[in-house]
């Protein structure tokens, strides 16, 4: 393995193209969809199938808000009303915001650190089929009337089999049980890729800041989503096997499973946030032209919000009788996690400040989520108030606040992520006039709808309830957020458009359209199946601008073209290290995935169904890690 200056003195003959396209290039057809093993496939399936998800809650909120528009309202009943509720807040939470975060770095994390594919692509592939049968069942389950109808955190004992018969809850329990393997194999194959992958000289600061956010989320994932699974698994043997875990009369305890499922909820909330923030650096720097201002704070900002995000649960919880010594704990936390979140705000300040910025679409949303996410943390720090919090606890005003935080610090930076990264995806450039249209109606319509739910909350309007009483004064209210709700629709519907059109009439983007400095804008748009055909070297965290003049670059030759191949790399100085092969496309990860499905859906019928899908499991793996013979590969 070495280093050579130049390329265009060392051309490579059209005979080794054409080989290492053939070496990477999966399948044609149903059966190369189905073996699809590369990270750009994955992590492109993973955002649109998110962005799926999301257009159905998004049907879901327009059905509730119809039904809060007016007082006694028939429109739904209340179990259906329950259903729909549980299900806006379980798609939006499990299906929408973690996979979209989670595709972008499958998608972006190798192309910005300079490598052609992630660590262990099957088990990317593998990750992804979980996550699709899990919502495939879960919608199913609504359209034959048996969602679950509790509330997407499921609180006992109202998610008790007593209180919530049927098979509802048992399937919404075993479905977050079974998406959370799709999180963890993510996250396992973000944080190898990130240590061992990335292209020499790319040390550890001078990674982007993207690539330090999904390494956190990832981190972040690994120690979350295990105690929802342990919550999970305990609430389905309560209502399978009448164990006691949650259950009063038995000596169970309910908060055990508000302590559970907040240890991972808030978390969850900045696994989501985090690679937002990641995003937006991405773009500030992209369109002032400027290195991010105090990059080390920006990294120790990050890695504090992830620590400390862990000791927030608590303020969920602050109406349960907990011990004062707690309530104080758990609100001076509360109050710290600002102190991170404000360095990057100001870290971003500083970098726009004087600066020439450029308003495109991506930047126009990236300023719309300052707006929205100040006004989330400034409601924030006021319910994690003892005081202000019994007040407006299971109010409107604790959702306005949760929609500030998560509309504002995930789906508007998502949406400034994909405006911007997909020239590089699709290799065609957004309509910028559907774009900002777009922007703005999501924007004013956003705030139409969910400021006023403040005020409903401080007028007492309690949430989670169907209808209200003519006599309560929260018609007008509801209107005016009925009507908001209908104008970001037609926002979001615009950019899908955009997304549909552009991609067929869409203007050729070019390499590098925005002039941005990372990696990912070397490759081709869109890239190559095997990303970049010799790997850069890296010599600052700006590699694009401070290596203007392509003759100066640095590449990595000695790869094999007739296998696929990449280059590992030391965890701090990422110095060449060896060599990794890659397997080839397959359907081992399509069949483990409804092997375990069978176990995790066969449940709900009969224990025997699990042992069934157990074995069967046992055997995809087997086939899955069978060795491969040398004189076959050769």
């Amino acid at each position: 393995m070495h280093t050579v200056e130049a390329p265009a003195n060392h051309p490579d003959s059209s005979e080794a193209t054409a080989l290492l396209n053939r070496v990477w290039l999966s399948p044609p057809g149903l059966a190369g969809w189905f073996s699809h093993v590369n990270h750009r496939q994955i992590g492109y399936r993973f955002v649109v199938t998110s962005l799926v998800f999301f257009a159905l809650a998004g049907v879901l909120a327009l059905l509730i808000r119809l039904q809060l528009v007016v007082p006694e309202n028939t429109l739904l009943g209340p179990d259906l009303y329950n259903q729909l509720f549980t299900m806006h807040g379980a798609t939006m939470m499990f299906f929408f915001a973690v996979p979209a975060m989670e595709g972008l770095g499958i998608y972006l994390v190798p192309l910005m650190i300079g490598t052609r594919d992630m660590a262990f692509p099957r088990l990317n592939a593998f990750g992804y089929y979980v996550y699709l049968i899990a919502g495939i069942v879960l919608y199913g389950a609504l359209l034959l009337g048996m969602a679950p109808a509790a509330g997407w955190f499921a609180y006992v004992p109202l998610a008790n089999v007593a209180f919530s018969p049927g098979l509802g809850m048992d399937i919404w329990t075993t479905m977050i049980t079974f998406i959370e393997l799709s999180a963890l194999a993510a996250a396992v194959e973000l944080i190898v890729t990130i240590f061992k992958q990335r292209a020499p000289g790319m040390s550890l600061n001078r990674m982007p800041l993207f690539v330090w956010a999904i390494l956190v989320m990832s981190f972040m994932i690994v120690f979350a989503m295990p105690p929802l699974i342990v919550a999970s698994v305990l609430l389905l043997l309560d209502r399978s096997f009448a164990t006691q875990f949650f259950v009063v009369a038995g000596g169970g305890e309910p908060l055990m499973w508000q302590h559970l499922f907040w240890f991972f909820g808030h978390p969850e909330v900045y696994i989501i946030l985090v690679p937002a923030l990641g995003a937006i650096s991405a773009i500030i720097t992209t369109f002032t032209g400027r290195q991010i201002f105090g990059y080390t704070a920006m990294v120790l900002s990050l890695v504090a919000i992830g620590f400390v995000s862990f000791g927030l649960w608590v303020h969920h919880m602050f109406t349960t009788g907990l011990p004062q010594l707690g309530l104080s704990f758990f609100t001076a936390a509360s109050a710290m996690i600002a102190i991170p979140s404000g360095v990057q705000i100001f870290c971003w300040i500083a970098t726009l400040w004087g600066a020439r910025i450029r308003f495109a679409t991506p930047m126009l949303f990236i300023l719309g989520f300052f707006a929205v996410f100040v006004i989330g943390g400034l409601t924030g720090v006021m319910v994690a108030s003892i005081p202000f919090d019994l007040q407006v606890h299971d109010t409107y005003f604790v959702v306005a606040h949760l929609h500030y935080v998560l509309i504002g610090g995930a789906v508007l930076p998502l949406f400034a992520a994909i405006y911007y990264w997909y020239p590089k995806a699709v290799g065609r450039l957004l309509s910028e006039r559907l774009g900002r249209w777009s922007f703005a109606l999501i924007f004013i319509g956003f705030n139409v709808t969910f400021f006023p739910m403040h005020q409903l909350g401080l007028q007492g309007m309690p949430r989670r309830v169907y209808t209200y009483l003519a006599e309560m004064p929260w018609e007008p209210l509801n209107q005016l957020a009925t009507v908001g709700a209908f104008v970001v629709a037609l926002g979001f519907l615009l950019s899908f458009w955009n997304f549909w059109i552009s991609a067929r009439r869409g203007a050729p983007a070019g390499a590098n359209p925005w002039g941005a400095d990372t990696l990912e804008w070397y490759a081709d748009s869109p890239p190559a199946n095997y990303n970049f055909r010799h790997l850069p070297v890296v010599r600052s965290s700006t590699p694009l601008w401070d290596d203007a003049d392509a003759g100066e670059r640095q590449l990595v030759t000695g790869l094999r073209d007739d296998r696929r191949e990449v280059l590992l790399t030391t965890l701090i100085d990422a110095e060449p290290q060896g060599v990794l092969i890659l397997p080839v496309p397959t359907f081992w990860p399509l069949l483990l995935a409804l092997a375990v499905a069978v176990s995790f859906v066969g449940f709900l019928f009969s224990p025997w169904w699990f042992v069934v899908g157990f074995f069967l499991s046992f055997l995809m793996i087997v086939g899955w890690l069978w060795p491969h013979r040398p004189w076959q590969e050769e």
